[in-house]
């Protein structure tokens, strides 16, 4: 059994507050799909996610028009997260490789249960920044305040709020962690 995957608050805000636009491969216009409830969000949030989904019969998927794959994406995007399983997270940060000079990504974040250590260590040698088993849109409420009323970033959930000023806001704009849900 591996150890669990661990990265720095300082890496994931880091990452989150450099990213403004996405290819989300594996997004579904299916609203009960956690890749809809991640892609809704993210928008809300500013970010610009650009659904990838080969099988997608849509046109749009939240205002946002599906291509086949990433090579058919005709802007830069900062990011690419991986909503497919660990083994077909290979080929497609294969592609990610293949297409870096296109796409300008500079990282690649495998969505929860999706790890891939040898694909994570070839985009890492190529420059991209990696993360695992992680989902942007709980790390970004996590990071923000806006998930850390419920206890969720104390790992312990209950209905109790945290004291005004108590570690919120780790993600806000502002030194007094005012602004919560923003980056």
């Amino acid at each position: 059994m591996s150890s669990p995957l661990t990265y720095s608050e300082d890496y994931i805000a880091g990452i989150l507050r450099s990213v403004k636009t996405i290819a989300m491969v594996g997004a579904s216009a299916n609203q009960i799909r956690p890749s809809w409830f991640a892609m809704k969000y993210l928008q809300e949030k500013g970010f610009r996610i650009i659904p990838v989904n080969p099988a997608a019969k849509e046109e749009e998927i939240l205002g946002e028009k599906v291509y086949a794959s990433l090579a058919d994406i005709p802007v830069p995007v900062d990011m690419v997260d991986i909503f497919r399983s660990s083994e077909a997270a290979g080929e497609i940060i294969d592609e990610v490789i293949r297409l870096k000079e296109k796409l300008c990504a500079s990282v690649v974040w495998m969505q929860l249960t999706v790890i891939n250590h040898e694909a994570a260590a070839r985009a890492e040698a190529a420059g991209f920044k990696v993360v695992m088993d992680r989902c942007p849109k709980i790390e970004y409420g996590r990071l923000c305040g806006d998930i850390g009323f419920m206890g969720v970033n104390r790992r312990i959930i209950d209905n109790k709020r945290k004291p005004l000023g108590a570690g919120r806001g780790a993600l806000s704009r502002n030194a007094l962690g005012q602004g919560k849900g923003q980056l």
